[in-house]
């Protein structure tokens, strides 16, 4: 059951280790592969996960958003491991990646829209892909928790945290490993108190939301030290794509930065621009079409 109920999640929380050894999850979408693990990939103008797996392989997967899975009574999966990011850039949709690809198309429609021109000529970027695979080392199952959004307050990140009723806290284990749990959190003056708070050191706190089509997307993370007392105080928080109710103008910046994210990519390397091959990925799209 467990397998089909990991299927069912249209995405997880992906933590990996940054430089300082804090803990940062956001979330991601992913495939099981036929060899029991996980396949994940990250855009070039979204580098980071790809360079923290590159210097730490210790990661971590949550998957305790049931948006749109249908499932009748959800439990959040803990599934711990290690990665591995090649730096090949793959664009040809074959394979595992071929299954992701008809995976995003079938559950985010939106998507399919990137495959039609003039809007090719901008979302290139979208399509050229770093791989994370990912090998679990254990799986833990734990119940959801009961909603309940902290009071809006004077806190970094106040605002952001009082729109969402549970929160995942992402820590480390006694040996630096990621781990991550969906719990609650109450503010105080000082900082943050997650309900499932345990251990101390670098730690983060992230929200998201999506819709039953993968759109509607809102994600932020506050991030800060956690101490014995179980209080997280807040000193930086990570809102990309301007926030909740970012507008028309706030995404073409983004699809700019973007774009211009990957170019530094490519050039920093010496690389050249990977050519897309669309016609494979409008056989997907028409594969689920018919």
């Amino acid at each position: 059951m467990l397998p089909e109920t990991i299927d069912a999640y249209r995405t997880c929380e992906f933590a990996t280790l940054s430089r300082d050894g804090t803990p940062i999850a956001w979330p991601t979408s992913g495939i099981r592969t036929p060899d029991g693990g996980f396949l994940l990939t990250t855009a070039l103008g979204y580098p980071q996960k790809a360079f923290n797996v590159r210097r730490d392989a210790r990661v971590a997967l949550l998957f305790s958003d049931p948006t749109a899975s249908g499932l009748p009574d959800p439990r959040q999966i803990l599934v711990r491991g290690v990665a591995t990011c090649p730096a090949e850039i793959h664009t040809d949709p074959s394979g595992d990646l071929g299954d992701f690809w008809k995976m995003i198309f079938e559950r985010q429609p939106r998507s399919r829209r990137y495959l039609t021109w003039p809007a090719t000529r901008f979302t290139d970027f979208y399509f050229m892909r770093l791989l994370i695979k990912v090998t679990p080392t254990s799986v833990t199952t734990a119940p959801l928790p009961q909603p309940s959004p902290p009071a809006a307050g004077t806190l970094l990140g106040s605002p952001v945290l009082a729109a969402y009723p549970t929160t995942v806290l992402a820590t480390v284990d006694e040996a630096g490993a990621p781990t991550l749990v969906r719990t609650t959190v109450t503010a105080s003056p000082d900082g943050y108190r997650p309900a499932a708070a345990a251990g101390v050191g670098p730690a983060s706190l992230l929200v998201h939301q999506h819709d039953d089509g993968l759109d509607g997307i809102h994600n932020a993370v506050v991030r800060g030290p956690l101490d014995a007392d179980g209080l997280l105080r807040p000193d930086r928080l990570i809102e990309p794509a301007g926030g909740r109710n970012a507008g028309a103008l706030e995404t073409l910046r983004t699809v700019r930065a973007l774009r211009a994210a990957t170019d530094r990519y490519l050039e920093k390397r010496s690389l050249s621009r990977p050519a897309v091959p669309w016609p494979a990925y409008r056989a997907i799209r028409a594969s689920l079409s018919r």
